[in-house]
């Protein structure tokens, strides 16, 4: 024990050795307690840290090697952020979109979400929608013609109903019958049926033959993917469907040449119109999915006129932010606003038609 004192006075016992003693304290099966040290250096590739990301590869300065707590608590941190972020983003969008445009294009944009995830976030939504809805339509209408028919012969055997609530349950007891059989007419042409020889499914010359080696693609096509007789029409509807997210994301940069076009004397970089068509899309979807949502509310409450004019003020309301976005984007007066608007929806929806046209050609021809 002297000499250990002794080496401690003089120096001859090793500094580091006292500092890492190992801690008498235990914990269970034997393992003593470990401090958690942040980290000085980069993992990836050894850079002194200055901050939480390090200067020379952008790696952040998190140790995963630790106690699974504090893992938790950075993820929890993170997804708070994000959604904060996110809620912010949306919020600013519905309200404001031209804000959100010269924001990001000013600088600020660490409060929100970039532009390309925010646009793929709401084409997702919107067509999970379109798609939805489309296969809810058929079914909705088969159940509730029969809900009506079963309700109003149900009434029509009470007795003390009066003559013209009699004479309006048998209209629509009419009406209900009527829809049925064009469902059942549907269906009937639906199936294959003998079909007379040598005529063609899709014609594009008066004797009914084709003209063309394109319109012999065309029909030859046509057979495959829709079917000779229309029995494969579904499938193929749904596949178009399908088709159209890749379509508008094409779209977005030839939205953005347009825009380019029409404000080509400004002198504005063509990402700045870039960034600016995936907000206004963005936008379009989100407000379109609300817009959709609120009809279908307010036609199961009220389908009388109150609800066309609300649904009608919508739609304008719509097109009011779409045309502010533009003035306040792009710094112009009201009327070259108004004119560039129109020109440019005209150009666009031209845009939509042929990229429409050529998704329905490659539909047809892929396998």
């Amino acid at each position: 024990m002297r000499d250990d004192v002794t080496k401690l006075i003089s120096g001859d016992t090793p500094m580091p050795a006292i500092e890492h003693a190992p801690s008498r304290r235990r914990r269970f099966f034997g393992r003593g307690r470990t401090q958690h040290q942040p980290l000085t250096h980069c993992e990836n590739c050894g850079t002194q840290l200055r901050g939480h990301w390090c200067a020379q590869c952008g790696q952040p300065a998190i140790d995963y090697r630790r106690s699974f707590r504090y893992v938790i608590a950075d993820l929890l941190d993170e997804f708070l952020n994000w959604d904060s972020k996110f809620f912010a983003t949306i919020v600013l969008l519905l309200a404001r979109p031209w804000k959100l445009t010269n924001q990001f294009l000013a600088g600020h944009r660490v409060r929100y979400v970039h532009p390309l995830r925010l646009y793929l976030l709401a084409s997702i939504l919107f067509f999970f929608a379109v798609n939805y809805w489309a296969k809810a339509i058929p079914s909705a209408l088969n159940r509730f013609s029969l809900e009506e028919r079963v309700a109003i012969e149900a009434e029509l055997k009470h007795k003390d109903v009066p003559p013209e609530v009699h004479a309006r349950l048998e209209d629509a007891l009419r009406r209900a019958a009527s829809a049925e059989g064009e469902q059942a007419e549907q269906s009937r042409q639906a199936t294959p049926t003998p079909k007379e020889p040598g005529t063609p499914f899709v014609g594009f010359s008066r004797a009914g033959n084709p003209s063309t080696p394109f319109e012999k693609w065309i029909e030859t096509r046509a057979k495959e993917k829709i079917g000779e007789h229309g029995t494969k029409l579904q499938l193929f509807v749904k596949t178009l469907i399908s088709n159209l997210p890749y379509m508008m994301l094409c779209c977005i940069p030839l939205f953005a040449l347009v825009l380019k076009i029409l404000y080509v004397r400004r002198k504005i970089f063509y990402i700045d119109h870039l960034i600016y068509a995936l907000h206004i899309h963005s936008f379009a979807y989100l407000a379109t999915i609300l817009i959709i949502l609120v009809t279908i509310g307010l036609n199961d409450v009220d389908a009388g006129a109150f609800a066309g004019w609300i649904i009608a003020l919508l739609w304008i309301g719509f097109s009011a932010q779409v045309f502010v976005s533009i003035r306040r984007v792009y710094h112009q007066g009201w009327f070259v606003s108004i004119f560039k608007f129109l020109f440019g929806g005209l150009a666009y929806l031209i845009v939509l038609s042929v990229a429409l046209a050529a998704t329905f050609f490659v539909t047809l021809a892929l396998p």
